[in-house]
Formats: C-alpha cells, structure tokens, sequence
C-alpha cells in the first residue's frame, strides 16, 4: 500500500496533545483497509522517524485511528511541529 493511501490525516484533539507531550505519541486518521505494520511503514517513510508500536482502533463513526508511539530517540512533538498541527 502506498504510505499517502494509508495516512489520510494526523489527528490533534486535547487528549491527543497529551498523548505527544508526555507519551511520546501521535495520532492519525487512517485507510479501513490498513494494518499495523502498513501504518507502521508509512509513518517511518513519510515523516523520517523509527516507530516503536502501533496501536487501532475503529471508531464510532466509521473511522480508523492509528496511535504511533515512537522510539525514544525521536520526539512526537518535533513531527507535529513539522505537520503544523502542534
């Protein structure tokens, strides 16, 4: 899978403000069709970084929501920095 089909868009709600600040993570909204490691690859190819884990979800409304924790030598924050959306 192509990692612009996978990744449709990085989510920042409060909670997950929090979640780059103290648990090193970031969230995105992803393609139904995507596993782990497709998320997994995606995130390392497009944004440069190692990803320690991967976490989904399905959500109320249909949506796939993808919890990338990094490794700790990168930090969640510099990316969201780079995204704009922190």
């Amino acid at each position: 899978m192509d990692p612009y089909e996978v990744i449709l868009y990085p989510l920042m709600t409060e909670s997950a403000s929090l979640m780059v600040e103290q648990e090193n993570k970031l969230v995105f909204i992803v393609n139904l069709k995507a596993s782990k490691s497709d998320v997994k690859k995606a995130v390392e190819q497009l944004y440069e970084v190692e990803v320690e884990k991967v976490n989904l979800l399905i959500t109320p409304r249909g949506k796939k929501k993808a919890f990338v924790k990094l490794r700790p030598e990168y930090k969640a924050a510099d990316v969201a920095i780079k995204l704009g959306i922190l």
